[in-house]
């Protein structure tokens, strides 16, 4: 089929490339000519794996190609997907501006029948106001059809979680488009899921705001463990052996950030307040979120004292592993935090280190994982990369002034630490 991905951010230039790798024409539109001259020449502005490879060898064989101009994604195709940013606003709400300005745009370029998928995460009857405004805008009054199909996409996993998604939701108004829509996605071989357009949109937000539930339950586990001296790897486990509660999102740590969960859970606080519901379990999810930071830093408090003039190794700034992103990551809120109460920081990722030096100004960026305890008065784990455990302990403990470690992400197993000489501190455990 023809498609246009309107937005080539994580999730547009993933789901674009990963329609053309099975076999559609696709067409992905960014108003940035930066971006689009570097992806025609081979360029990838974020880190993902498997996705460079991919971009490269859909590009050679002509089935993707990308332009600043939303008029020739249009004209080129027969389905057009919106995968902008929608941003929240202080009020945690979303901002829809992005999304209401592609609408403006398809609707002006439009002279036949299109269907318009809204791929972005937008609150419950965005679908109503995209409709409206092609409407509205659309000068040669031709058909068209609004539809829902949010994505479920993870960060370090998104070609993997496109490629062999669990299910597809499509949220209609008719049937017209979802024989279409159906055509898209055969080739992935997925459960999909027709729904009406309103039940689409909500299913996305409904779905990480329970994720988000998991991890903060969890969290909150841990924070009994601590105190009982109970281990949350263990209580996890049998808990998740329970066919019916699963061990996945039941890792305590540091605190879930990112551009999704923070993000998703506000809004939905928010879509549910302007509903008439006050949803006071996600507000709470929210602030056991918040709690967790302040814990881990009190445990960095108590056992180094002032931190005022000290000097903090932290591995790890994206927000999880196999990514680059630092958008809402706990990791640079911790460094900011550190700093911000005199702390001098040794700081280094594998992939996110370019990014992060745009919000994280203050830090000391070293080359090699095993160089940065050097000099310093303690080390932090903050993100879960799985290079890190291979760490070299024995280097480190020599290098710090004291062998200090606080574990944000329980990569190392206590006791181990604690008989090669560590003062360890990690979560839940």
């Amino acid at each position: 089929m023809k498609l246009t991905i309107i937005g080539t951010g994580y999730v547009g230039l993933v789901t674009g490339t990963c329609f053309a790798e099975v076999g559609h024409k696709v067409v992905c539109v960014d108003n940035n000519e930066k971006k689009v001259q570097m992806l025609r020449a081979g360029g990838i502005p974020i880190y993902e794996p498997g996705l460079e490879e991919m971009v490269k060898k859909n590009v050679a064989a002509g089935r993707l190609s990308f332009t600043s101009s939303t008029k020739e994604g249009v004209e080129k195709s027969d389905v057009i997907f919106i995968a902008v940013p929608t941003p929240p606003q202080p009020d945690g709400s979303v901002d829809l501006s992005f999304i209401e300005t592609v609408a403006r745009d398809i609707a002006s370029a439009m002279t036949s029948y299109k269907i318009i998928v809204d791929k972005s995460t937008v609150p419950v009857k965005t679908g109503d106001k995209v409709a409206e405004t092609i409407k509205r805008y659309c000068k040669a009054k031709v058909e068209f059809d609004v539809i829902s199909n949010p994505e479920f996409l993870r960060e370090g996993f998104a070609v993997e979680d496109l490629m062999k998604p669990d299910r597809v939701v499509i949220g209609v108004r008719s049937q017209r488009p979802v024989q279409a829509m159906k055509d898209v996605y055969t080739p992935f071989n997925a459960p999909i899921i027709v729904t009406d357009i309103n039940s689409a949109e909500l299913i996305k937000h409904a779905a990480n705001s329970f994720l988000a539930l998991k991890i903060s339950y969890i969290n909150a586990v841990a924070n009994i463990c601590e105190a009982s001296g109970a281990n949350v790897e263990e209580v996890a486990t049998g808990m998740g052996m329970d066919i019916r509660i699963g061990r996945r999102f039941l890792h305590a740590g540091l605190a879930f950030g990112a551009s999704c969960f923070p993000k998703d859970l506000s809004a939905f606080i928010k879509i549910s307040e302007t509903l008439g519901y006050d949803f006071a379990l996600l507000k709470e999810v929210v602030q056991i979120n918040a709690d967790q930071m302040d814990r881990f830093l009190g445990k960095i408090r108590d056992t180094l004292w002032v931190l005022k003039d000290k000097k903090i190794g932290v591995l790890g700034l994206a927000f999880k592993q196999n990514t680059d992103d630092v958008r809402m990551s706990p990791a640079i809120e911790l460094c900011q935090r550190l700093i911000k109460e005199g702390a001098s920081l040794r700081v280094y990722d594998p992939k996110a280190m370019e990014k992060a030096k745009e919000v994280l100004k203050n830090a000391t960026y070293v080359d090699d994982m095993n160089a940065i305890a050097d000099g310093c008065d303690a080390v932090v784990i903050a993100t879960e990369w799985p290079e890190f455990k291979k760490l070299d302990l024995d280097r480190a403990r020599k290098a710090l002034t004291h062998p200090i470690m606080f574990d944000g992400r329980n990569l190392f197993d206590p006791r181990e630490m604690e008989a090669m000489g560590w003062i360890y501190k990690s979560v839940g455990r």
